[in-house]
Order: C-alpha cells, then structure tokens, then sequence
C-alpha cells in the first residue's frame, strides 16, 4: 500500500497550530494501549495509537464466541469509534514490524513513525513451547479469526460425525482436547461440555451422549494454578458435573489433527485440539534487543521503563517486572494500571519531574466453569458456585466497551441461561480450519 508517510516521519507539530506537541506513539489497542491512550486525553502531546486491528477486542469473552454463545460483534469495538472525541489522538492501522530505538523510529507497514515517547503495549501470543505439530494442527484462541474457526470446527465435526458410521471415528470427531487449565482452558472446556450437552443434543437427535467427550489435558498437579487451592478443588469438582475430564500431570507431545499423542501416555484419539496451555510476549519484542525474561517479556525498571531507553515504556503480557520474588501475571488488570502509570510517567519527564514507581493492585481472579458455576477470589475473600458467577457476569459486562454490546451480550446470556439456547450455531466454511 503506498501512503505518503511523509507526516509522520519527521517531528510533526499539531496541524495549523505554531506549537510542537511532543509525540506519544502508543503500539497496541488492547487494554494496555486503550488506557494509555485516554489517561493522556487532553494533555498537550499528539498521541498516535498504532495497531494491525481496527478494533479493541475484549479477549475474556473469545471463547464464548468459540463456543457459539456471542457473536464476533459483541466483544470488538472500532478504535476509531472509542476515540471519537479525542482531539490528540490519532489512529494508524498498520503493523509494527520494528523499532530504532536509538533513532525514536518505528518500522511499520504503513512507513517509518518518528515518536518522541514510546509505549508499547503489543501484548502476547500462543507459546507452543516448540510443538510444532501442535501449532499446524491445533487452534489457539487469541483473535477472533481463532475464535470462529473453533466454532465452525466443532459444529461441522458434528454434522461429519452424524453421518460418520465407523464408531472409532465417530467417538474421534466428538473428542474435544483443550491443553491447559488455567481460566482459558477452564472456561472453554465447560462451555464445551454445556453447548454438547444442552445444545447440541437437541439438534442432532440420534446423538450418543457417551460418545461425546471433553477433556483437559494439564502438566502440573492441579488447576488454575493462580487460584488458592479450595477454589481450584471447587472448580475440579464443577468441572467432573458437567463430564469434564480433567487429567492432571499429563504432557502433550504433538498432535497429528488425529490423534494427541502424550509425553508418557498412550495417545489420545480426537480430532479437535485447542492450545490454551500457555503465552509469551509478541514477537516484536524479540527484536528489540533489550533484556527479556520468562516468556520473552522486557525487563523493565519499576517506572515501566526499558532499560538504558528513559522514552520507552513497556506494559502489560510484553513487561515483566516482579512483584516481591514472582512476576507480575499476564493479566487484563495488571495491563490497565501499567498503562495508566506509564502515561503519566510520560507526563512526569514532560515537565521535568522523575517517573514513579509501579505498585500492583490486585483486584482479584475470576473464572467461570459455565451456568451458575464459577470462582472468584477478591480483595481476600473467596467465592464458588453461583453468587461468584453473578460476580463473573456482572465484571465482564462492566469492562465491555459500547452499551449496544453490553446489551447484546446480556440478551445471548439471558437467552442462553432460560431456554439453554446457543445463539450463534453457524458454520462458515471458509474459515473452517
């Protein structure tokens, strides 16, 4: 695509005004991106926002969509809408492919961006850990493409398994293997398991019910390893009523699109994999040569910024900084008030003041295991069952942007919930994996 990136190549001062506004170049519009940008709304600096999607996408709900709850359309919103009102800030749909950090210069698809402050705020992506087999044959679930080609996947083995008469087969195309157990794999499973049983069922008469199974595959010894320990008993013990399998200290070693095969185990026949066992931080930051730690994430200093880089800042899955001896999670919270504290350090070396340190509030865990079922952990109390869920449903409708989605998401909800009713049973072939 050929622009004239002229503009934004050199220190641009704000359009027909004699003042120059320094430059905050921001990479990313998830979470980390979207509050950086509205804490500098209003501050005399240009900010340009740059992402490879013209869309914020709220991530916890992906695999609701997955699972033929909500509609794509219901957990994304246009960044262009969000900041509609926002005089500052520009928007550049481009991928970042770069950065100069000793020239302030990023690398895009779009043309070189001069900036003066950097935060980047590129999030993560599915780690496989090396199992290419895994990678080629399985889904991960980070975008809303992963999203729909699990649902078109799951109802389209249905339909083949209707017509399938080998019983080996069939039983293969109703296996579905979710690796991993941390809230993802947690969630997804049981509104796996929901959508068979409740659903499904009624859609394919002559289904066997016992030929259908849902199982999680997990290394360690327990679940939902960032949940205390009651919590992660209660959720295994929701989890085996809604025929949930749960296999504990079971390694996956490739898979074929046929069959899982496991590190110590016989494999495991089933024509659906799902990857939810793991993260690490996008691959941008691999090239900017600065020093990484677990999961590919920059080290940064407790103000957020890179080192040896005081105009660059990092937050969210992308930074690791440790809180006491363990590290910050790769969690929507943690990327919120990072981002919040890196603007205002931007701010801070604007009028000449020292950055200030990042301290973590942690508001707490939530994961759902599907109707009426979930747990919770806030502010140092613990919660199961059905007032946690209440809690799960009424967070996640808060941190939805735009009212229409939060309408229609509670619609698909309520919808679900009284007449056990999946609303968005559709198979769209081409995107079929």
């Amino acid at each position: 695509m050929k622009v004239n990136s002229e503009e934004y190549t050199k220190k641009p001062s704000r359009r027909q005004e004699a003042v120059n506004f320094p430059v905050v170049a921001i990479v990313g519009a998830g979470f980390g991106g979207l509050n950086a940008a509205r804490t500098l709304k209003d501050s005399p600096v240009r900010v340009r926002l740059i992402d490879r999607r013209n869309y914020h996408l709220f991530q916890p709900l992906l695999y609701q969509v997955a699972t033929a709850g909500i509609s794509p359309d219901e957990i994304a919103y246009p960044v262009r809408a969000i900041f509609r009102k926002q005089a500052n800030l520009e928007f550049l749909l481009a991928d970042v492919t770069g950065v100069e950090l000793d020239k302030n210069l990023l690398l895009t698809s779009f043309g070189p961006v001069h900036y003066d402050y950097l935060i980047l705020a590129v999030g993560s992506e599915t780690n496989y850990f090396g199992l290419d087999t895994v990678a080629a044959n399985g889904f991960d679930l980070k975008d809303l493409d992963d999203a729909e080609a699990i649902r078109n996947h799951v109802l389209f083995m249905f339909e083949r398994a209707n017509l399938e008469v080998d019983v080996p087969t069939r039983r293969a195309m109703r296996t579905f293997v979710v690796v991993g157990s941390g809230p993802t794999g947690v969630e997804c499973a049981g509104a796996l398991s929901e959508l068979i049983r409740l659903v499904l069922i009624k859609d394919f008469p002559g289904l066997k019910i016992d030929e259908a199974r849902v199982l999680i595959l997990e290394r360690l010894d327990r679940i939902l390893p960032g949940f205390p320990e009651d919590l992660a008993r209660a959720a295994m013990a929701t989890l085996a009523e809604k025929h949930v399998e749960v296999h504990l200290g079971t390694g996956v070693s490739g898979y074929d699109g046929r069959q899982v095969f496991l590190e110590s185990q016989p494999p495991i026949p089933a024509c659906t994999l799902i990857w939810a066992a793991g993260v690490r931080a996008e691959s941008l930051v691999d090239r900017l040569g600065l020093p990484q730690g677990r999961q590919g994430r920059v080290i940064v200093q407790p103000t957020l910024q890179a080192p040896g880089y005081p105009q660059v800042f990092v937050v969210g899955d992308a930074a690791y900084l440790e809180d006491g001896a363990v590290p910050l999670p790769m969690m929507a919270p943690v990327a919120i008030q990072q981002a919040k504290v890196a603007a205002r350090n931007v701010l801070h070396l604007i009028g000449g003041h020292p950055p200030v340190q990042f301290r973590f509030k942690d508001p707490g865990s939530l994961a759902t295991i599907g109707r009426n079922a979930a747990v919770a952990r806030i502010k140092g109390f613990k919660f199961h069952g059905f007032f946690a869920w209440l809690i799960w449903l009424g967070v996640h409708l808060f941190w939805l942007i735009g009212f229409r989605n939060r309408l229609l998401v509670l619609i698909n909800w309520a919808w679900d919930y009284l007449l056990y009713e999946r609303a968005v049973r559709l198979i769209t072939p081409e995107r079929r994996k």
